[in-house]
């Protein structure tokens, strides 16, 4: 059965009254209240952070346990009341959830139920750090949200190239981890063949930790050789992400001016101001709310 027939009849139809209200409010920032919304919540995240880094403190968690335990509490309540007024005020609830801002403002408030049955899982809640990415949409730092969405592009453009050189990479520390077993041996630390490709990876990559070191001079050759392979491996992804990077500023479209207003059907944000239809999926678009 599909989902959108067990949900209530007021979802997936254009929003109106106060869910309409809250949409405005919550998921745009062009108006003063919808800043202020943002805002709040931001300061509120950034409060609860710090409240978890003091409560690792021994001493300050003694001294003040209740204090900090009535705290969580309320920002608790605060963090799950937002988060199903966010599902309420949307037209499709599970796209919302499932999308990734859906994700992270579910994990800033699972860890604290979850640390009810598993008590180490509270220092999770550090997650709701990601929740502060809003506030480039938030103050509208067009540099900033420009060069975001440009990396972004540049990733997704370059990723099947990334992962053919790191699938030749590994290839590499597979055969020179299996040559440093057989040169080696087990005398000489390198004990199984597992062990020995993590040598080459942290030899490769330059990160050296020394806890297994070649003895033997072909050994040391062959260190050598990786470690000078190295400075090629760190240095293709980063070529691979520079011509991306270049192409993208070259096919840039004209630049206009970024704004937090959301598509109510696929929430997909940046619309313009002038737009009556959305141009991901096509849903209208009711007037622009803005001050």
């Amino acid at each position: 059965m599909n989902s959108a027939s067990t949900q209530p009849p007021e979802f997936g139809k254009p929003l109106q009254g106060w869910r309409l209200k809250a949409y405005t409010i919550i998921f745009e920032a062009d108006t003063r209240a919808g800043r202020n919304f943002d805002l709040a919540l931001i300061a509120a995240v950034l409060l609860s952070l710090v409240l978890v880094m003091l409560e690792s403190v021994a001493s300050f968690r003694e001294s003040h346990k209740a204090w900090l335990s009535w705290a969580e509490i309320a920002f608790t309540a605060l963090f799950t009341v937002e988060y199903l007024l966010r599902l309420a005020c949307v037209r499709h609830p599970w796209r919302y959830a499932t999308s990734f801002f859906g994700v992270v403002d579910l994990l800033a408030v699972l860890p604290i139920y979850l640390a009810f049955f598993f008590p180490e899982l509270y220092a999770l809640v550090d997650i709701r750090v990601l929740r502060l990415l809003r506030v480039f949409r938030i103050l509208k730092l067009q540099g900033y949200i420009n060069a975001y969405m440009s990396l972004g592009r540049a990733l997704k453009a370059s990723a099947k190239k990334i992962l053919v050189f790191l699938s030749a990479v590994l290839m590499i520390v597979l055969i020179m981890g299996t040559i440093m077993y057989v040169v080696e041996g087990p005398e000489h630390g390198f004990t199984s063949i597992p062990v020995s490709v993590y040598w080459a990876i942290t030899t490769v990559t330059t990160v050296g930790f020394g806890d297994i070191t070649p003895k033997t001079d072909l050994g040391r050759a062959i260190a050598s050789l990786m470690m000078l392979l190295g400075w090629g491996v760190l240095a293709v992804p980063t070529g691979i992400m520079t011509a991306e990077m270049a192409a993208q500023r070259m096919g840039d479209e004209r630049a206009v001016t970024p704004t937090t207003r959301t598509c109510h059907a696929c929430l997909r944000e940046g619309l313009q101001a002038d737009s009556h239809f959305c141009r991901h999926c096509g849903a209208p678009l009711p007037e622009y709310q803005r001050d």
